[in-house]
C-alpha cells in the first residue's frame, strides 16, 4: 500500500523547488538535444555542457560520416572525462597551482588535475545545463549560463552566452561570449570538440594532414603548465607551417601533440586563418579562423577504450583537439595575453570552421 502524501508535504515540495530554481536556474532546465541542418551540413547539440555532439560531413562521393567523436547518451557527457565536445570554462586550459592574484588578492581555483586546475575546475562549465535562448532549426542556436560568484574559485558574476550558426552551405560559426558583472575576473572560453574527418569511428588521426599557421609555442613543463617562455617551432616536430601528416614526426615528442600555439599575426577583431586539415580517403577538408591569440592542438594522447557513439571504441590518437583560445595560464604571465575582463567590458571569441571535400 503506498502512503498517500499529505497537501502541507506536497507544498513543501514545491516551495523547495521553486527555490532552488531561484537559486540555480539550471536545476529546473531539461536536458534536451538541439540539431541545425541547412544543405548537407547536420549539426546536433545538447544543452549539458552546450556540447556539440555530432556533425555530419559528405565525403567526395556525397557519403555523410559523423566526424565528431562523443557518446549517445547524457549519461555518457555527465560521466566523461575527456570533454568530448563541450564548452569548457570559466578559465579552460591549465591554472597552475590552482591560483593567481588579481588586484592583490589571491585566488584559489578548484585543483582537479593534481595541484593544478584544468578547465574550469571539477564542475567547469561542461558539466552544467545551459539555458536555451533562441533555436531555429535551420539557422542558429545560442545557449546561455549564469556563472556565479566564487564558482570553482572564480571571482564575481558572470552571464555566458554561446551561439552556434550556419553560415551559407558548409561553414559552421560559433561565438562565444560573456560579461562580468561586479568583479574583474579571468574568462577564457573554449570549444573541445574531438575532429576524425575520416568518422569518428574509423580509428586514428596520423594520417590526417594538417597545417598550423603559427610560427610559434608556449613551452610547458611535465605538468602540461606553460614556463612563460614562447618560442619558434624551427626545426621542431611543432612545424606545421607547410602542410604534413600529424603522424610524421609524432613518435618524436612524450605521447603526442598536446601544446598552445601562438596564431601568426597581429591580434585584432578580424578572425585570422589558424588551421587546415585534410583526411585523402574521404577528401574532406576543415579550414579554421579565430580572433583568438592561441590554439591547443591536441591529439587525444590520453584516450584509452572510451566507449563512444554507436559502440566505437576510441583509443589514443582518435580524434584531434583544435581549441582556439588565450593562452593556458596566462594569470600568472604577465608576458601572456591577458585574460582579465572588467565589468562594464566583454569577452568575445569567435571561430568559424569551412568544411569542403574534394
Amino acid at each position: 500500500m503506498v502512503k498517500k502524501q499529505s497537501p502541507l508535504h506536497v507544498v513543501g515540495v514545491s516551495v523547495l523547488m521553486v527555490l532552488l530554481c531561484s537559486v540555480n536556474y539550471s536545476l529546473c532546465e531539461k536536458i534536451k538535444t538541439y540539431k541545425l541542418t541547412r544543405g548537407s551540413l547536420s549539426v546536433t547539440f545538447s544543452n549539458y555542457g552546450a556540447v556539440m555532439t555530432s556533425l555530419l560531413l559528405p565525403d567526395r562521393h556525397g557519403k555523410q560520416d559523423d566526424v565528431v567523436l562523443g557518446f549517445d547518451t547524457v549519461d555518457g557527457y555527465k560521466n566523461d572525462t575527456t570533454y568530448f565536445g563541450a564548452i569548457v570554462g570559466r578559465v579552460a586550459n591549465r591554472i597552475g597551482g590552482a591560483k593567481f592574484k588579481l588586484n592583490g588578492h589571491l585566488y584559489k581555483t578548484d585543483p582537479n588535475e593534481g595541484h593544478n586546475t584544468l578547465h574550469g575546475g571539477s564542475k567547469g562549465f561542461s558539466d552544467v545545463i545551459w539555458s536555451v535562448q533562441k533555436y531555429v532549426p535551420t539557422s542558429h542556436i545560442t545557449f546561455t549560463y549564469d556563472s556565479f560568484d566564487g564558482e570553482e574559485g572564480f571571482p564575481g558574476n558572470v552571464t555566458v552566452k554561446v551561439t552556434y550558426m550556419l553560415i551559407g552551405e558548409n561553414k559552421l560559426g560559433v561565438k562565444m561570449e560573456a560579461k562580468p558583472l561586479n568583479k574583474p575576473t579571468p574568462i577564457n572560453l573554449a570549444l573541445h570538440t574531438y575532429w576524425n574527418l575520416h568518422s569518428h569511428n574509423s580509428g586514428n588521426i596520423l594520417s590526417h594532414k594538417i597545417q598550423l599557421l603559427a610560427g610559434k609555442i608556449t613551452p610547458v613543463d611535465d605538468k602540461l603548465i606553460p614556463t612563460g617562455e614562447i618560442t619558434s617551432i624551427a626545426g621542431t616536430p611543432y612545424d606545421f607551417l607547410e602542410p604534413r601528416e600529424i603522424g610524421s614526426r609524432i613518435h618524436e615528442l612524450p605521447g603526442g601533440y598536446d601544446i598552445n600555439y601562438v596564431i601568426d599575426g597581429p591580434i585584432g577583431k578580424h578572425l585570422r586563418k589558424t588551421a587546415v586539415v585534410t583526411e585523402e580517403v574521404t577528401g574532406r577538408k576543415m579550414e579554421l579562423w579565430t580572433n583568438q591569440p592561441g590554439v591547443q592542438f591536441y591529439t587525444s594522447n590520453m584516450m584509452k577504450r572510451v566507449v563512444g557513439k554507436g559502440k566505437a571504441v576510441y583509443e589514443k590518437y582518435g580524434g584531434l583537439c583544435l581549441e582556439t583560445q588565450g593562452f593556458p595560464d596566462s594569470v600568472n604571465h604577465k608576458n601572456f595575453p591577458s585574460q582579465i575582463v572588467n565589468p562594464g567590458e566583454s569577452y568575445l571569441h569567435v571561430m568559424l570552421f569551412r568544411f569542403t571535400a574534394h
